[in-house]
């Protein structure tokens, strides 16, 4: 069983070019704290993240290097884990659970490294931000040359501070897509048959590429 995005959703490739970059935009790491609002948790990681990639004495792997410790510091996969896996995370045994959010995250890293690298000129403009009790969604606007991309970024209130969960891009979730491809992948083969799929497109892109994204 093939992990892709369902067909049309993601099938642009500025839509898919886009989706890497802002993965990472939301994922970064400025200072934890409850003071941040979520709208300065995400223009910080805007600016950490473009500052990383405009730094000329880096070279690629030390850019990503710092990429890494933004997204492990901003994102919080358990809980985008949980949400992708709905039901399936409740049946799954706490190994199942702790092997899973290790292979997911290094399957996005691993699938949006070139397209995070060939960010260039975007714009982001900030709307506002809801929030209701632990969580929040902040709605910006991606501007490229030639189209205006909305997108809202979705943060859940830790104890430290918020963390991104969740990207919609036009109204599409990147935690609805994978919760309904890996849904199919669980029902024909079972979480054993997720967890071989993906430990196996890892280790396809270690071959590739002399091992995973540095961290």
């Amino acid at each position: 069983m093939i992990m892709r995005p369902r067909q049309g959703e993601f099938s642009k490739s500025n839509w898919f070019a886009v989706y890497g970059i802002l993965l990472y935009l939301t994922l970064g790491a400025v200072q934890a704290g409850t003071d941040i609002t979520p709208t300065e948790r995400v223009r910080g990681a805007v600016t950490e993240i473009l500052s990383v990639l405009k730094n000329q004495s880096l070279d690629r792997d030390a850019k990503w290097v710092e990429i890494g410790r933004v997204i492990n510091d901003g994102f919080d996969f358990r809980s985008m884990s949980q949400s992708i896996l709905a039901t399936n995370w409740r049946m799954a045994t706490a190994e199942e659970k702790r092997q899973f959010v290790e292979f997911f995250a290094q399957y996005l890293e691993a699938t949006y490294r070139d397209k995070i690298e060939a960010y260039s000129n975007q714009r982001v403009e900030y709307i506002n931000e809801l929030v209701r009790k632990d969580r929040a969604i902040v709605k910006t606007i991606i501007r490229t040359d030639a189209t205006a991309i909305p997108v809202n970024y979705k943060l859940k209130l830790n104890d430290d501070g918020w963390y991104a969960y969740d990207v919609e891009i036009e109204g599409v979730s990147l935690v609805n897509n994978y919760r309904s491809t890996f849904a199919a992948i669980i029902k024909s083969e079972g979480m054993g048959g997720l967890l071989t799929d993906m430990q196996g497109r890892i280790d396809r892109y270690k071959v590739e590429h002399g091992g995973l994204p540095p961290q």
